[in-house]
């Protein structure tokens, strides 16, 4: 099994540089494909996340560096409602959680679908609490379905505040790296966490998020997001056939 998680993680670390995600949107279907059942996914997924979202976004601040404030604040609440993931993990069901992550997927296709990649008008200000809000509610749902969180967030940033798609999925990836390390605490304070097997895909995805990231500073907007909406609704469709 450590060559194939090897594998798992490689092409998870490259989904999470490319689309600036942390990668469980795509690791949770593939493990349950695998035989894993959904929380053990879930806290595999999470630790990997800590590691692509940590040098995915030390890559990415070279770049975009003007998104650090927007980025902490989110991130901030992204940590804070990430720590309550273990808790709502131990009270619901595997397949509830697997209903909660199809819905959430359901909700960023079309909110992506009907929005525009770029925007001609400048981006929204909103109050710093209203960021730590959002980067709450959005970390404690996201943290408790194995995903960082970005296929909520990029939807917000992109249809709500008017950032283009690829500045909304690289401050993506930065909560993905608060919410994680919260998620993490969390699930390894309530005995979730599979620290080998975790640690195995994590280490692999490295090599992932810097091809990925290498790759997407190449894509134009447009061709952009009908890749962002491909894996979206490749995602969306391994979960339905896994849990119906």
């Amino acid at each position: 099994m450590i060559y194939e998680l090897l594998l798992f993680g490689l092409i998870t670390g490259f989904v999470s540089g490319f689309f600036g995600v942390g990668g469980g949107m795509l690791l949770v279907p593939i493990l349950l494909m695998a035989g894993f059942i959904m929380k053990e996914a879930i806290a595999i997924s999470v630790m990997q996340m800590v590691f692509s979202s940590v040098f995915g976004s030390f890559l990415n601040s070279k770049k975009q560096s003007g998104l650090l404030i927007d980025g902490l604040l989110i991130g901030i609440g992204g940590f804070l409602g990430g720590l309550s993931s273990g808790f709502i993990l131990t009270a619901l069901s595997n397949k509830t959680l697997q209903y909660v992550f199809i819905v959430i997927l359901l909700a960023s296709i079309i909110k992506l679908f009907i929005t525009p990649a770029e925007h001609n008008k400048e981006e929204k200000k909103h109050s710093k609490l209203l960021l730590i809000l959002i980067g709450a509610i959005v970390g404690m749902i996201a943290m408790s379905i194995g995903v960082g969180g970005s296929i909520m967030i990029t939807p917000i940033l992109v249809g709500f505040m008017n950032y283009n798609l690829k500045k909304a999925t690289t401050l993506g990836l930065f909560f993905v790296m608060f919410s994680s390390s919260a998620g993490f605490i969390s699930l390894s304070y309530s005995g979730h966490m599979l620290y080998s097997e975790g640690f195995t895909v994590g280490l692999a995805s490295l090599l992932g998020v810097y091809l990925g990231i290498k790759v997407k500073n190449k894509i134009n907007m447009k061709s952009y997001k009908k890749y962002v909406l491909f894996l979206y609704i490749v995602t969306f469709l391994i979960m339905i056939y896994k849990t119906i």
